[in-house]
């Protein structure tokens, strides 16, 4: 089978991590890459941007897999996280709405992939047919060699060849018991952001820790800057997605500093859920506000309860804390996760300044304090 020659050419190439969502043109390299891989299912393409930035800096060689039409969700993820601080990340996409096409509603953005990528400048290879293969291969050396995005984009008839009757058997059982009994209180908050970052910061220690973008980062330089602290200069959404990749390649503790409109904002939560990594802990720091653009109001200020999600979603330590005093008592109780400690603020930015430091040399430190 050709999906076992990929196999075979990612594991050539050392592949530590593959990140996916599957395609239909793809769907038996889909099913594969869980038995050959550790391996992270996706919601949305654009997580698997962290996801794989985080197992980079962690020490490893990941990859995603995904069907060209995703590319559309994550390029602002790949411009502001991948190319900003030039990480390697080599896409396997399968290529959609250019040859023999069914579906109209895949043609207008994956047709003009290639000048879409060429603008941004992001190399692409194009595989015509299972004969080109290997040059998969040669497109994750290069994104590993010279630090940068790379797709491979395969057309649908390089899977043409023996039929396949590969599913995923025998299916697991889906039977199970749900009981929630959730009864919390929120007190009008008296902390801001910046008093809850600095409660967290006097218990770090070997923690690996990434902070959200913005004045979040500004406030955690300020407060306990230290190597193994991965400053996010851009990338709204990806912070938790970066802790889970940081979390799936390495033994240290991983703590995730975010806030309410970047959880809100992604579709990671679940699949922390199902990874079940016991070693991350997320923070999530909810003032309800968008906070490093002026604190506009967030669905989270009166309505949406984070907590709840992150339950929903699989985290079976959650807890909620009010005042500084409750944080300290949660963060000293941390136990095997993931855990998620939803702690409640009111809106307000501290005053501290700019980060004085590159994206490289957050990117270089951090990787050499991880080791």
């Amino acid at each position: 089978m050709y999906e076992d020659r990929v196999i075979g050419i990612l594991k050539d190439q050392k592949i530590s991590l593959v990140a996916s969502i599957p395609c239909d043109k793809a769907k038996d390299l889909c099913f594969l890459l869980p038995e050959h891989f550790p391996h992270i299912c996706l919601t949305r393409e654009e997580d698997g941007t962290g996801v794989c930035a985080g197992a980079y800096l962690a020490g490893g060689r990941p990859m995603m897999v995904i069907q060209s039409s995703g590319l559309g969700n994550m390029l602002n993820a790949i411009m502001s996280l991948s190319k900003t601080y030039d990480l390697p990340l080599p896409i396997l996409a399968s290529w959609r709405g250019v040859e023999n096409e069914t579906i109209p509603a895949q043609v207008p953005f994956n047709s003009a992939i290639p000048g879409i990528l060429d603008a941004i400048a992001i190399p692409y290879t194009i595989i015509h047919d299972s004969r080109e293969f290997d040059r998969i291969g040669e497109v994750i050396a290069d994104a590993f060699a010279h630090s940068r995005p790379h797709v491979a984009l395969v057309l649908p008839g390089a899977w043409d060849g023996p039929e396949s009757c590969r599913t995923q058997t025998p299916l697991p059982s889906r039977k199970r018991e749900i009981a929630v009994s959730y009864r919390r209180t929120v007190t009008e908050p008296v902390m801001v952001r910046y008093d809850a970052i600095r409660v967290i910061a006097r218990h770090l220690d070997r923690q690996a820790v990434v902070s959200n973008i913005g004045v979040p980062s500004k406030e955690l330089h300020a407060a306990n800057d230290r190597s193994l602290n991965f400053y996010m200069i851009g990338s709204y959404t990806q912070a938790s997605p970066i802790g889970l990749g940081l979390a799936a390649g390495t033994s240290r503790d991983v703590w995730v500093i975010d806030g309410d409109g970047s959880v809100l904002g992604t579709g990671i939560l679940p699949v922390i859920g199902s990874a079940q990594p016991e070693n991350l802990t997320i923070f999530c720091l909810d003032n309800g506000a968008f906070g490093s653009t002026g604190n506009q109001l967030t669905p989270a200020y009166t309505g949406t309860d984070i907590e709840l999600l992150a339950i929903a979603a699989g985290f079976k330590n959650t807890w909620k804390a009010n005042t500084g005093e409750e944080l300290e008592q949660v963060i000293t109780g941390l136990g095997r996760g993931p855990n998620f400690v939803h702690v409640m603020l009111k809106p307000g930015n501290s005053d501290v300044k700019n980060i004085p430091l590159s994206p490289h040399q957050i990117r270089d430190r951090f990787m050499a304090a991880m080791k």
